[in-house]
């Protein structure tokens, strides 16, 4: 059978949209759920936008058609007409009267069923796309990445694209991964941030979403080997500043969410009020400091100053908080080497011009930024400091060399923001196809 692509099908959302009483519509898409009686077979159809429950009489298709139809597996790609009624015990309110359904490819037994394992469904991933749960999850996605492109270039930012071949460390030697380059070995990206200011001396204002790669050996709901960052690099911008743009970045991608992804977010049972109240507030800004004193007053948390927040004191602090928190000025001896000291700091010891942005419910870290260190001599000790070899960073030096002037920049986490907006359990559902230390298949 050679089949044909005519333009007069609707999807299932134009179907619903446009379905009055009595009208004939085309639709195809793939088989979701199947049963059948002696005369009556019921079908629900599914599309990239939603599903309709479709019932087929054998009057209405003939017996051999009927019998085939019954026969058909989940996931049969199929094109139908049918007569739309308004039903409200169906999915979605309408329900469609079939007078015609043919089969594209017949599927073979799927090998998804009901209540198999998280782990099952990631071996299965090419297959659990197909799935209402992560069609929802991944239109959030499409909506989030396209927020952040919508969002940088309307406040006039350039979009610059880094390598993702990189011969030095950027937030560490321990998380990098290797890969043989012709007779050298050379690094993925852990970040764009490097070339980034290289850029701002011609751009001034960059922005890229890039993936990123970090070789931590961890297997918590919360960690990818690869993940995607939405960054941002600006010239002459402090990091308050760029504290301020990154709340206003998260604001404007929740406000698109609720524009468009509603639906999305009420299948996956991420109920949409707890990012309207979110976006109802104002945002705080505190010290690291001030956050230690909160895990002690409010929590009974007693942390030590100097030691970087882990997940578990992270968790503690926004058990108070229903909006995103940002929190600057982390102690300086546990932060990157870019990162310059900030002298006017109230703080028991030395701090840093840096801050990051938790998300609440759980969800810990979502954005961390910084200034950039505009003095040679503090970065090559920090580097030292580090374990780095001074001379695989001289061109970073130059930077600082001709013509240096104060930056900023931030990293956002895509998938740790998605996992938020729609409430996941685990940040693997928030990425197409996960890897980890543990999962490089599919």
């Amino acid at each position: 059978m050679v089949f044909k692509m005519p333009q007069s099908y609707l999807s299932i959302e134009q179907a619903k949209e446009a379905g009055r009483e009595g009208t004939v519509v085309d639709l195809r898409g793939w088989v979701y759920r199947t049963r059948g009686s002696n005369k009556l077979v019921f079908l629900v159809l599914r599309d990239s936008t939603g599903i309709i429950q479709c019932v087929g009489s054998k009057d209405d298709l003939g017996e051999e058609v009927f019998k085939r139809s019954k026969e058909l597996f989940i996931e049969s790609s199929v094109t139908l007409s049918g007569t739309v009624h308004k039903d409200e015990r169906a999915p979605g309110g309408f329900e469609l009267h079939l007078n015609r359904i043919e089969a594209v490819k017949a599927a073979e037994p799927f090998p998804i069923t009901k209540d198999q394992s998280e782990e099952f469904l990631r071996e299965k991933r090419h297959l659990w796309l197909r799935s209402r749960k992560m069609n929802a999850i991944l239109k959030v996605r499409s909506t989030v990445t396209g927020a952040i492109h919508e969002f940088f270039r309307g406040r006039g930012y350039y979009e610059f694209t880094p390598p993702i071949f990189t011969p030095n460390a950027c937030e560490g030697g321990s998380t990098l991964f290797e890969v043989k380059y012709y007779d050298d070995v050379i690094y993925l990206t852990q970040s764009w941030q490097l070339y980034a200011e290289a850029a701002i001396f011609s751009l001034e204002r960059i922005y890229d979403v890039s993936p990123t790669f970090r070789a931590e050996k961890s297997k918590t709901s919360r960690h990818l080997s690869e993940f995607w960052m939405a960054e941002m690099e600006a010239a002459w911008m402090g990091y308050r500043e760029a504290a301020k743009v990154a709340m206003d970045e998260v604001r404007f991608i929740t406000e698109r969410v609720l524009e468009r992804n509603r639906a999305d977010l009420e299948l996956l049972e991420a109920d949409p009020s707890r990012l309207e109240r979110a976006l109802s507030k104002e945002w705080p800004m505190i010290t690291y400091t001030e956050a230690l004193g909160l895990l002690r007053d409010r929590g009974g948390l007693e942390v030590e100053w100097g030691k970087d927040l882990r997940t578990i004191e992270e968790e503690k602090l926004m058990e108070h908080f229903d909006t995103p928190v940002v929190i600057i000025q982390y102690p300086k001896e546990v932060m990157a080497f870019y990162k310059p000291v900030e002298p006017d700091a109230e703080a028991p010891g030395p701090v840093a011009r840096c801050f990051d942005m938790l998300a609440p419910e759980g969800y810990g870290e979502i954005v961390g930024g910084s200034e950039r260190d505009t003095d040679m001599d503090s970065i090559k000790k920090a580097l030292e400091k580090q374990g780095e070899k001074v001379e695989n960073y001289d061109w970073y030096l130059d930077l600082r060399r001709y013509g240096s002037v104060p930056h900023s920049g931030y990293g956002l986490g895509v998938e740790r923001l998605i996992s938020w907006l729609c409430k996941l359990d685990n940040i693997k559902d928030a990425i197409p196809f996960p890897r980890t230390m543990t999962r490089t298949f599919p």
